[in-house]
């Protein structure tokens, strides 16, 4: 008897289908930890708090245009973490180019879909590489599941997850399934109807702001299906596969949020100028001119509540097209362009209509889901995703966890994906490059440091006492 199948949700199987040999679907992430790691007690870690989730034990079946989640009969963990060494003097240079070598490859679908590989011997230390492909999670999901393996003292407590494999719901016979459905639609229809009532009845002008808010929607729809095709620059080259990958030094988070203080706007803004700092140097280096209309990113854009527990996995986010400004030279100027775009998209629905395009795409066919993904992928040259991270330092199987770091997969023709990641006061930043794409990742690490330099520096110029604190 074959183990049952659970369909899988639209816009999971949006994001299975999106795979293809350029541009694998795996969210890949490295933990650097100060020492090593008893193989052993991280095995039972992971038993214990990562495998509680199903996901991590069920692999993708599909049934022609359907994708099913069906549990390994043959699941054996020694299949999802491996444990190696790196050659030479094993210090950040081989350990980048085994990342580099993993994200240029597909999980094998045949088994639930993620690795671990455990590094032995790093600068003195070791490493935890994982891939995850993104049908099983979005990536702050899978942040706060990774996260859950640590403790924020050396020593774990292996209870802090409480298991989802003996918590399933008891059958419901198909009768009882048809009446939950019907009396669920009848509670929802009632409680919005009530809602309605009560909306118009303390604000007359509710039914007209509801109509507006209709309106925005189908007017955010129509602005991303017009918007214009990304120039022709370095950033889109037709792509051969092979990643390279690489991070930067980590910037002190005090000195970020004293920048953007200074000037008036959030830590994002920050970030997103520095990047589009580190985006002007590129160029500039490579003698190519910059597009006058700048250069658009897709961020992804949480639709999951952070202050929810994790109860399940899956996509919860949309992705908005966001502007960098890279034709403005000052710093200054720039920082306010993006805080200008991004107040704009802030106030628009795009995250919300780019969701439910990927659930109408993970209905239909195979062929108009590419389509529409290599149409939408035409408008962005890069991906870019910055994700709140844990305020203190933690700790995995009594190991530190010094660096973290992840990679975000790109779709479509897109060759470029840019990490962002806070972690205990400080600010991670990685990049992953199609080999194809003439951007070195060391040096656009470096372009990220001298960019925020400039940027920070411009702002404190008026505040001497800033000055003051930075030097000292």
């Amino acid at each position: 008897m074959s183990p049952k199948m659970t369909p899988m949700s639209a816009v999971d199987h949006a994001w299975l289908r999106m795979d293809t040999p350029q541009n694998h679907m795996v969210i890949c992430g490295v933990w650097m930890l100060d020492r090593p790691v008893s193989i052993s007690r991280l095995r039972h870690t992971i038993e214990e708090r990562f495998l509680c989730f199903d996901r991590f034990r069920q692999r993708v079946v599909e049934v022609g245009e359907r994708a099913y989640w069906q549990d390994d009969p043959l699941f054996d963990l020694d299949n999802h973490l491996h444990q190696i060494a790196l050659p030479g003097k094993a210090d950040k240079a081989e350990l980048q180019n085994l990342a580099s070598d993993l994200n240029s490859t597909s999980l094998d679908f045949r088994q639930p879909l993620w690795q671990m590989h455990y590094i032995d011997n790093y600068e003195g230390g070791s490493a935890l590489l994982i891939r995850v492909h993104h049908c099983i999670a979005d990536g702050i999901s899978l942040v706060r599941v990774m996260l859950s393996l640590t403790d924020k003292t050396p020593e774990p407590k292996l209870s802090k997850v409480v298991s989802k494999r003996h918590s399933k719901p008891r059958k419901r016979s198909a009768i009882q399934q048809l009446l939950h459905r019907t009396v669920d639609n009848l509670q929802t229809a009632t409680s919005q109807g009530k809602l309605f009532i009560q909306s118009v009845r303390e604000e007359p002008n509710y039914p007209f702001k509801l109509a507006s808010t209709a309106s925005a929607v189908a007017l955010d729809l129509v602005k991303l299906g017009l918007a214009p095709i990304e120039p022709k620059t370095g950033l889109k080259e037709p792509l051969c596969g092979r990643k390279q990958v690489a991070w930067a030094d980590p910037l002190e988070l005090a000195d970020v949020k004293a920048c953007a203080k200074a000037l008036g706007g959030t830590i994002n803004d920050a970030l997103l100028c520095t990047v589009t700092g580190a985006l002007q140097r590129l160029f500039a280096a490579h003698q190519e001119a910059i597009p006058e209309c700048g250069i658009r990113v897709a961020v992804p854009f949480n639709l999951r509540p952070l202050d929810q527990p994790i109860e399940t996995l899956g996509n919860k986010f949309g992705l908005v097209l966001v502007t960098l400004p890279v034709e403005v030279q000052d710093p200054i100027m720039c920082f306010r362009q993006v805080q200008e775009n991004m107040n704009r998209l802030k106030r628009s629905y795009q995250a919300q209509v780019t969701y439910s395009l990927l659930d109408l795409f993970g209905r239909g066919p195979d062929v108009i889901e590419r389509r529409a993904l290599d149409l939408l992928s035409n408008k962005a040259s890069a991906v870019l995703t910055n994700v709140p991270g844990p305020k203190d330092a933690l700790y995995l199987a009594g190991s530190k966890l010094t660096q973290p770091m992840f990679w975000v997969p790109q779709s479509g023709n897109i060759g470029i994906g840019m990490s962002i990641l806070s972690y205990d006061g400080t600010v991670q930043f990685g990049i992953t490059v199609d080999k194809a794409i003439h951007a070195e990742p060391d040096a656009v690490m470096a372009y990220f440091r001298q960019s925020f330099e400039a940027l920070s520096h411009a702002a404190l110029a008026g505040r001497p006492d800033a000055l003051a604190r930075k030097a000292g």
